[in-house]
């Protein structure tokens, strides 16, 4: 009974010990505040609407399964105070506009992101004619030269 009682204390304070280390661990970690501005590339007049998503980094350089989604105002602003110091994916969609990803360091404890988004570019199609590319490349690199026949003498 005595020895039941002994390791029932002994594993409580282990846990009560895990515990406290976990909290102050927890109280080293750095958090930031971040700021963005999402601009129209072409003329520099703010995106309101856009979704900024932020997902948070591992060391091996994929994203963790958590993220958080950010909307801008009418003046292409948002912020979020309480993002962690490390690296972090920054994804901005916005309607009529290219896809923005990029990742970022996040080590000051206050940091203004500026993001400039394009327009959607024209697709490139090989059916269509491009007259920056020259008739030599039409030929595939691994292609044989022609060879001629070789030639017969009269008998």
């Amino acid at each position: 009974m005595k020895t039941n009682h002994a390791a029932l204390i002994t594993g409580l304070l282990l846990v009560g010990l895990g515990v406290t280390l976990f909290a102050s661990a927890q109280e080293d970690e750095q958090y930031a505040a971040v700021a963005f501005l999402v601009l129209r590339d072409y003329n520099g007049k703010p995106v309101k609407n856009a979704s900024v998503i932020m997902h948070p980094v591992k060391r091996n350089g994929k994203q963790k399964n958590s993220g958080l989604q950010l909307k801008t105002d009418t003046d292409g602003k948002t912020s979020f105070d309480g993002v962690p110091y490390g690296p972090l994916r920054i994804q901005v969609l916005a309607q009529g506009f290219q896809t923005y990803g990029e990742d970022f360091e996040v080590n000051k404890p206050d940091m203004a992101i500026t993001i400039k988004l394009k327009r959607p570019q024209g697709q490139y199609s090989i059916y269509e004619d491009h007259p920056e590319a020259k008739k030599d490349d039409a030929k595939p690199p691994d292609s044989k030269p022609e060879q001629k026949p070789p030639e017969q003498k009269p008998q």
